[in-house]
C-alpha cells in the first residue's frame, strides 16, 4: 500500500471562468460548464468548489438537454452527498446523473441515445479530485508547463495502449472523435476518478470540451494559456483560437484558478496520497 504523507497546505481562494460558443458550423450548443463555488454555505464548506465541462450528443437537440442536466444533476448530488469521501461523492454523482439521464431518454423517442461526455475538478483544502467519463479534457498549468491529467475514453486511446498507433498519430486520426463511455447512453456507467492530487497555489487547471482540441494541438493551447493576461482572457483566446481554425464544433472552455487568500494565515497539514498520473 502507499504510504500515506503529509504537505503543508496554504489557504486559498479558488476563482473560475468558464465560457461556451456554438462555434462556426452548429445551430445549437450542445456543451455546458459549470463552477460551482457555494452552492450553499454549509455544504461548500465541507467539499470545496466543483467545476463541470459536459459535451452532450444525440439529435433533435437531446444532446443539449443531457449536457444541461448532467452538469445541474452533477452539483446537486455532490453537494448533497455528506458521508462519503469527496472521491466516492464525486463518482457517485456522475454514476446518478447517468441514470437519470438514461431514464429521460427512454421516456421519448426523441431522446433515444442521447448522452453527454463529463469532466469535473474539485477542489477542496489543498488538494484535487478529477472525474471523467468521455473525451473532454482536463489540463493543469503549473510554473509555465502544462500537462493533461485525462486520458481521452477514445477509440484511438485504446489503439495507443495496445501500440497499434503511436500518440501523434491519435492527434490526427480520422475515428479519434469515437468515444467508448459516455454519461446517459447505458444504465450504468464506469467513472474513471483520480487519486488526491497535491494543489499548488498560482496553479490553473483547464476543463474543456473537443471543440477546443480537435482545432489546436497541446503546444499551442499552452502558448496561448501561458501569454493570457488573466484566466477570462486565456478562455476567450482559446474560443477565439478554435474558431478561427474553423470552429467545427461547439467549444467550452473552463479554467480554474488557485491564489493565496493570506500570507499572514496558518498553514494547514494535508494528508495525501500520490500525484495523479500524468499522460505524456
Amino acid at each position: 500500500m502507499q504510504p500515506t504523507r503529509e504537505y503543508i497546505a496554504p489557504i486559498t481562494t479558488v476563482v473560475a471562468s468558464v465560457k461556451t460558443d456554438p462555434g462556426c458550423v452548429r445551430e445549437t450548443n450542445e456543451d455546458n460548464g459549470r463552477h460551482v463555488s457555494q452552492f450553499s454555505p454549509e455544504k461548500s464548506r465541507h467539499r470545496g468548489t466543483l467545476t463541470i465541462v459536459a459535451d452532450g450528443m444525440g439529435g433533435h437537440s437531446s444532446g443539449e438537454i443531457a449536457s444541461e442536466m448532467a452538469v445541474e444533476l452533477i452539483s446537486q448530488h455532490f453537494y448533497d452527498d455528506k458521508a462519503g469521501s469527496i472521491t466516492d461523492a464525486l463518482r457517485g454523482a456522475i454514476q446518478a446523473a447517468n441514470s437519470q439521464i438514461f431514464h429521460s431518454s427512454t421516456l421519448d423517442l426523441k431522446y433515444l441515445g442521447m448522452g453527454t461526455t463529463v469532466v469535473a475538478l474539485v477542489i477542496h483544502e489543498g488538494l484535487g479530485y478529477a472525474a471523467h467519463v468521455g473525451d473532454s479534457r482536463l489540463y493543469r498549468l503549473r510554473g509555465g508547463n502544462m500537462e493533461r491529467l485525462t486520458v481521452d475514453h477514445s477509440q484511438v486511446m485504446e489503439m495507443v495502449k495496445m501500440g497499434i498507433i503511436s500518440f501523434d498519430e491519435a492527434q490526427h486520426h480520422e475515428d479519434k472523435n469515437i468515444i467508448l463511455r459516455a454519461v446517459g447512453t447505458q444504465p450504468k456507467v464506469d467513472v474513471e476518478v483520480s487519486d488526491p492530487f497535491r494543489v499548488d497555489v498560482d496553479d490553473q487547471y483547464m476543463l474543456c470540451s473537443d471543440g477546443l482540441c480537435d482545432m489546436a494541438d497541446d503546444d499551442e493551447i499552452r502558448a496561448i494559456w501561458v501569454k493570457a493576461q488573466d484566466i477570462h482572457a486565456a478562455s476567450e483566446a482559446l474560443i477565439s483560437l478554435a474558431k478561427e481554425r474553423g470552429g467545427r464544433d461547439n467549444i467550452t472552455v473552463g479554467i480554474v484558478q488557485v491564489s493565496a487568500t493570506d500570507a499572514a494565515q496558518p498553514l494547514r497539514k494535508v494528508p495525501i496520497t500520490r500525484e495523479i498520473g500524468v499522460l505524456k
